[in-house]
């Protein structure tokens, strides 16, 4: 029977930050004799993942999820505890790793600066020794599917951050990873560029059996690739469950998006006033260009939303779930006794 994918047991990681006393005469004293303090970044943290499941991993900023990320690629040693992914250690072994794992980093690329796009990949087919039938088959699918033929032959510095990203992603999954770890793949791309990400994501788990474990702040991202959600807390797990029951449980909240052509006038901001403050609607932007609310009462925005188009200022409306940031912000609040 193969390993699984992810085993983490205790897994720990301290960081040691030097003091520093204020003043000049503190800054003399801490040369000869400065005092460290330990940090913990995660603590204890036990889970598993197997081969071709699709995991989102998610938490407020400094709950330990790019420290654990790193920790998973091997870029980063633990404290304590025990760690295989893919039957190696990350840090002894993060060679043999690297060549069956794809990684993305938010805003760091791993595409080469000053050469066109099509020659990193070509780069990258010879650097992981690609098999001619596998990238056949990916390379096709990654410029269809993200749209890059017309950035191909553009170097990576004259791109925006949204057409490095999917470059980026392409180029991650270009040898067909046995294991993609995607911190923040869909940042600065707009509503149709991460759809075709995300079939992306989706293609490579069908087609390859691709095991994932994708950290965002954007809620749609998991429920679109996903099927479990791990939840870290102060570098401790604090959900590890289906994606269902983390909605069940958390995610509850609905949210109405309407762009409009024109600011609502007074009598229709009146009656959509007073709708969201009968249905119990919460509101979470309300502008001349864009209105938004919330609510775990579907019929109520669906009154909203009727009320809305019943005028002739709505230029486009949305149905959305609240972004993993808000879902984890109000976890914690309720877990600290505040309103949820």
């Amino acid at each position: 029977m193969d390993a699984p994918a992810v085993l983490a047991e205790g897994l720990s990681k301290d960081y040691h930050r030097r003091v520093r006393q204020p003043g000049l005469w503190g800054a003399f004293k801490g040369v000869f004799n400065s005092e460290r303090v330990v940090v913990p970044a995660v603590r204890d943290l036990r889970f598993r993942v197997e081969r071709g499941e699709q995991v989102g991993l998610i938490g407020e900023n400094g709950a330990g999820k790019s420290t654990t990320v790193k920790m998973l690629c091997g870029i980063l040693s633990p404290s304590a505890g025990r760690l295989e992914v893919l039957g190696l250690d990350p840090w002894r072994q993060r060679r043999r790793l690297a060549a069956r794992i794809g990684v993305v980093f938010g805003q760091k690329p791993q595409l080469l600066w000053d050469i066109p796009v099509r020659e990193t990949f070509t780069l990258l087919k010879e650097m992981y020794a690609i098999p001619d039938a596998v990238f056949a088959r990916t390379y096709p699918k990654i410029v269809g599917a993200l749209d890059l033929e017309r950035l191909l032959p553009s170097p990576v510095r004259q791109l925006s951050l949204g057409q490095r990203m999917r470059c980026d992603l392409g180029a991650a999954m270009l040898h067909a990873p046995e294991l993609a770890f995607l911190d923040e793949p869909t940042i600065g791309l707009d509503v149709i560029a991460k759809q075709q990400a995300r079939e992306l994501i989706r293609w490579f788990a069908r087609e390859f059996g691709t095991t994932l474990i994708l950290t965002t702040h954007d809620l749609k991202d998991i429920t679109e690739t996903c099927s479990r959600v791990v939840l870290l807390d102060k570098g401790g797990l604090l959900f590890d469950g289906s994606l269902q029951s983390f909605e069940d449980s958390f995610a509850r909240e609905r949210r109405l998006v309407a762009e409009l052509e024109r600011p609502l006038g007074p009598a229709e901001e009146a009656r959509l006033r007073e709708l969201a403050s009968g249905e119990g609607l919460r509101v979470v932007e309300w502008g001349p260009a864009r209105v938004c609310l919330a609510s775990e009462s579907v019929a109520g925005l669906n009154r909203a939303a009727s009320l809305l188009l019943a005028g002739s200022a709505v230029a486009e409306l949305d149905f959305e779930r609240a972004e993993v940031e808000e879902v984890v912000r109000r976890i914690y609040t309720r877990r600290e006794g505040g309103r949820p």
